[in-house]
Order: C-alpha cells, then structure tokens, then sequence
C-alpha cells in the first residue's frame, strides 16, 4: 500500500495544485507584513517559484492598530503590479483583507460600506488571540446578511478553543468557512496550533490553506517543509475538499 511514509526525507515544496494563495501581507508599509516594495517582491518571487500563480494578499484591518480601507490599499497596490510587470514574475496579484472582528466592522457592515473581499464575495476575518470572541455568532450572521461569505482565518491559533474544539463544528455549522496556515501544519506556531490544524483536517472542516506570509523566515521555512506539508495538501486536493483552486480565475 502506498504510504507517504515512505517519501523521500526531502521534498520540494511544490503549492501549484493550490493555485491561489488567498491569506498573507504583501503590500508595502501598511501593517505587520512587508515592510518595502522590496521587501513585497522578495515574498512574491519566493511564492511564484512554491507554484503560486495568483496570490490574493489581505492587509489587516484593525482600526486600533492598522486602519485600512478600499482606498489605502490603491497606491501600494499599484506599486506591486507594476514591480510584478517589470521583474516578470509570472503571478498576478488582487488585495481583499483579513479584519478583526470588532466594532468597527460591525459599524461597517451596519452603514453597508464596501468591505476588501476575495472573489465570491469572501471576507477573510480573525478572532483575538487572547479573548475568546462572545458573540461571534452575531457577527457572523451581520456578515452573511449583507451577501459576504465569512472564512475564518487560521482558526487552529485561537488556544482558548483547545479544550472543546466541538465549537468549530458550531462555526462551520453556521456556514462559516474555515482556513489554516500551511505553516502551522509542521509547527511553526506550537504544538497545540499543529494539533488544532490537524484535528481540523481529519475533521474535514478545512476549505482554504493559506501562507499568512509576513517576511522572509515565513518563506524560507515553507520553502524547507515540503515532507510534512506536501503530503497533507495532496491528500486535501484528491478530496477536492480545498477552494484554493476556485479563486484563480
């Protein structure tokens, strides 16, 4: 019987069959992410040369710490498409966000102002990492109410869940999507993040897998991890479980 067991100790880390990275922070200067224009082609060379072919990049919105909008995200877009254009990077670029679920979007929502989506109408969101969110329902339904597909980011982080992760039964049951980052498929955020990921998995609650990609060490890592992570994304495809592949048109 095959067994990926008994794959080479090495293996590329080829993401091509995902097609779309739909979750990191390539734009230049406007959050934790890429820090330069530099810095943002670094990333972006590095995610076309993993087999990428669109990247979806989703600058945080977080109106304590980073207020961006549909219009702050314009000029270092721009700036992007056209470094792409003249290096030739074979990859095209679209900018959605990754919003903390907070007043200010509830505030948002309630004025039906524009949100930064993903194609189908996907608002990538997040929780806190340290409080566990008390009405997240609610704000799940405001979003599904104004025609926006809620997906949750990297739900395998949030460790208050650990000790009942029944609850993510109860988020996909609201029709929720969930995404996990490849990195926390080998550990990278700590071993409670790699169970949570892999119990996600074998759950058959994973729609998305996304890069988070912030920097240089996010990239160096996934380029070195393919034995762990290639095995889980080619069992994922074969289920035709993931959408990764749906937003690359």
């Amino acid at each position: 019987m095959f067994s990926f067991f008994k794959k080479k100790i090495k293996e590329e880390t080829n993401l091509s069959g995902l097609q779309c990275d739909m979750h990191s922070h390539l734009l230049p200067g406007i959050d934790d992410g890429a820090a330069t224009l530099l810095n943002s082609m670094t990333l972006i060379k590095g995610l076309s040369e993993l087999g990428y072919t669109k990247l979806i990049t989703t600058p945080h919105v977080y109106w304590d710490i980073y207020k961006n909008t549909p219009e702050t995200v314009k000029a270092p877009l721009a700036l992007v498409e056209e470094a792409i254009k003249e290096e030739k990077v074979p990859v095209s670029i679209n900018v959605g966000a990754e919003y903390y679920l907070d007043d200010h979007v509830d505030d948002l929502v309630q004025k039906k102002e524009r949100l930064l989506t993903l194609p189908k109408n996907y608002v990538l969101f997040e929780f806190s990492f340290v409080n566990r969110p008390m009405d997240w329902q609610d704000k799940i339904f405001n979003l599904q109410m104004n025609d926006y597909q809620p997906v949750l980011a990297h739900p395998e982080r949030y460790s208050y869940f650990r000790p009942n992760m029944k609850i993510f039964e109860e988020i996909k049951n609201t029709g929720c999507l969930l995404q996990v980052n490849l990195l926390s498929l080998i550990g990278y955020y700590g071993k409670p993040a790699q169970e949570m990921a892999e119990y996600l998995i074998n759950h058959n609650m994973v729609s998305f897998l996304g890069t988070d990609m912030h920097h240089d060490r996010h990239l160096e890592t996934l380029r070195g991890s393919g034995a762990v992570i290639m095995p889980i994304v080619k069992k994922l495809l074969d289920t035709g479980a993931l959408l990764n592949p749906t937003l690359s048109g």
